[in-house]
């Protein structure tokens, strides 16, 4: 338990030498089951400093003060899990992701996560756990007598519902307990896609990209096509793409037309559909990062009015942004230790399930996120907040040289853009 003298200490990764990555952080000297305002406030800008903290020997943490530090990154946020409908009712089961989740009876938000066969934790009886497995995915795989040794990404990903209105907002972060970890072999993830890109990662990584690197390494005629466009993501996304595809690198869907028809899918009411920003801004320090769940879109809307709804287009728009970003040098594998507590920036990175199990070993995880309060915000709230700087700093400025000077007769009913006239008009600038 850390006393009330302690400060968290947060030491960026170490990463290999020569490795381009440059995101994630340990913390220590934080205590999670009684975390104070101060050290909350640390972590908080932490969170959005480094994307990606681990905080080690966690094993005690409850499942209730798990919720509640996931909780506190939003402390408007509805107590609603981030995916959404998981359940086993009409629409949950037709789910994508219902076979991998348990949830707690006590905290319904967090779920069990993992692989093997579970007979008791935390009020859930005989639990068979499925760590996803690409060969049910992809739409192909890698041989059966490599399944051991190689691995790829099953699916990159953003932890959000992505339907639902304003109310099932993408999570502000995803917290992830582990709690079993088989140890020993390490796999090949091979991206399989023509490359001969491959990256050596622990058995059951997380794998984890900046999705701030990924904006940054665009080309400048790129990142203003990012900015400008938004994204719509498919109603029910994760019933719509049921039985779809995914490509060998698991980032986005082959285009083979087996997405479910729209009207097919479960009810869908026009104002849950969303359509966010391709950028999202970083409330912290402000930079933007290219964020889009590459299997749930479905249109593009473009700055100039366009909108781009041939679906294979789409995804090929989307796939050329992002590829370059999961490059095998940006790509944070973690190699999870028991009782690791990790924190990710959930608007800020993507991230995705790696590896393949015996059904002899079991794999014990505890997931956590809670639906957003409010939309993430986008490059134009950012440069539209930058204008209205500049403008009240040039108003501030053409004050000061009327009180000072008496050139130029100023009243608060003008517009900058007459100020501006008025300026050149009378010769100031000279």
């Amino acid at each position: 338990m850390a006393s009330d003298t302690t400060v968290p200490v947060i030491t960026p990764l170490a990463h290999p030498e020569g490795s381009k990555l440059d995101f994630g952080a340990t913390v220590s000297g934080v205590d999670i089951e009684n975390l104070t305002d101060r050290d909350f406030a640390i972590l908080r800008t932490a969170v959005f400093t480094h994307q990606v903290l681990v905080i080690k020997s966690q094993s005690h943490v409850s499942p209730r003060a798990q919720y509640e530090l996931t909780q506190r990154f939003d402390p408007l946020a509805a107590p609603l899990y981030g995916h959404g409908n998981t359940d086993s009712g009409s629409v949950g089961s037709k789910s994508i992701l219902h076979p991998d989740l348990k949830t707690i009876p006590h905290q319904p938000q967090v779920q069990v996560i993992g692989n093997g066969f579970v007979p008791t934790y935390e009020g859930l009886s005989n639990i068979q756990l499925r760590h996803p497995h690409h060969r049910t995915f992809h739409s192909t795989s890698i041989p059966a007598s490599h399944d051991l040794t190689h691995t790829r990404f099953y699916r990159w990903h953003i932890d959000a519902a992505l339907y639902g209105g304003v109310a099932r907002a993408p999570p502000v972060v995803t917290t992830l307990l582990a709690v079993k970890v088989p140890k020993g072999r390490r796999q090949t993830c091979v991206y399989d896609d023509g490359t001969g890109d491959e990256l050596d990662v622990p058995l059951g990584t997380t794998a984890f990209v900046s999705g701030y690197k990924m904006y940054d390494i665009l080309s400048e005629a790129q990142k203003a096509f990012a900015r400008s466009t938004r994204v719509e993501y498919a109603p029910h996304p994760y019933v719509w793409m049921s039985s779809a595809k995914s490509r060998s690198t698991g980032l986005g869907l082959v285009s083979e037309g087996k997405e479910m028809p729209m009207e097919d899918l479960p009810e869908i009411e026009e104002d849950k559909i969303q359509i966010l920003p391709m950028c999202w801004r970083n409330p912290v320090t402000g930079k933007l990062a290219l964020q889009v769940h590459p299997s749930a879109v479905r249109r593009l809307h473009l700055g100039d009015g366009t909108v781009v709804e041939d679906l294979k287009e789409v995804r090929e728009i989307v796939y050329g942004l992002q590829r370059p970003g999961i490059a095998p040098g940006l790509v944070y594998a973690h190699d999870w230790e028991e009782g690791d507590l990790v924190i990710f920036h959930n608007r800020g990175t993507l991230h995705s399930v790696v590896g393949a199990f015996e059904e002899s070993e079991v794999r014990l995880f505890r997931q956590c996120n809670i639906a957003g309060s409010e939309f993430p915000m986008g490059p134009e709230e950012l440069e539209e907040e930058e204008e209205k700087e500049k403008e009240e700093e040039k108003e501030e400025e053409l004050v000061h040289a009327e009180q000072e000077e008496g050139v130029v007769e100023v009243t608060k009913q003008e517009s900058l853009p007459e100020l501006r006239m008025g300026a050149v008009e009378v010769g100031v600038a000279a």
